[in-house]
């Protein structure tokens, strides 16, 4: 794996993973993922130690938005990419005690051949994570832990109360169009908590700032 660039985006702790293609005439060939670069690589300290255990893939319409989901016991930190289309990642702080809690990040991640590299975007714990497409579009993402029913939660995209202002405006210009004209999008996300909601709600207690930030890999 060839790791070109690693990008702090605007919420502490997601990060944006570039890595390169080899390229000739026939196309391109590309390691997406190889353990021992992400644990050893200078610039990605904080997926030391991360083991992917489960694999997820989904292709959504356009005009489609998902999330934004997270889950305890375990946790679940989340390697995500896009394959072909375009996706808008989306990710919330729901660190309680965290100087970001409440905001949202958003990261625009089209997908095509013509170029020299492609990117992942890291979501660990502690986020609550989403997307929404303007294309057709499939995405994978690898996680660090297994799917755990009862143990998830989800704060509607919709919610008034999340604080988009790190989001480039450009993209919170696009998303608000985009709601305005009927999206696709499930009732479990749309009738969601709001974010008040949630942080009100005991199970939040399980993602504090002070050991989500601390480096170490929680469980």
């Amino acid at each position: 794996m060839k790791i070109l660039d690693v990008k702090a985006l605007s919420i502490p702790g997601v990060h944006a993973i570039r890595f390169g293609r080899f390229r000739d005439p026939r196309g391109y060939f590309t390691e997406p993922y190889r353990r021992s670069d992400f644990e050893n690589h200078p610039a990605t300290p904080f997926l030391k130690g991360l083991a992917c255990v489960q694999a997820n893939e989904s292709w959504s319409r356009a005009g489609t938005v998902r999330g934004l989901h997270f889950q305890w016991n375990p946790f679940m930190g989340k390697l995500v990419r896009t394959l072909s289309g375009r996706m808008v990642d989306l990710f919330l702080d729901i660190r309680k005690g965290s100087p970001t809690c409440g905001k949202l990040g958003a990261y625009d991640m089209p997908a095509t051949a013509d170029r020299d590299y492609d990117e992942w975007i890291w979501v660990p714990p502690g986020f609550a994570h989403g997307n929404y497409f303007t294309e057709a579009s499939q995405i994978e993402y690898l996680c660090s832990g297994e799917y755990s029913p009862g143990c998830e939660a989800c704060v509607s995209p919709l919610a008034r109360d999340v604080d988009w202002s790190l989001a480039p405006e450009s993209l919170r210009a696009e998303f608000r169009a985009l709601c305005a004209n009927s999206p696709i999008i499930s009732d479990k996300d749309r009738n969601a908590m709001s974010l008040a909601d949630w942080l009100a709600d005991p199970r939040a207690e399980n993602f504090p700032y002070a050991s989500l930030s601390s480096g170490a890999r929680p469980q």
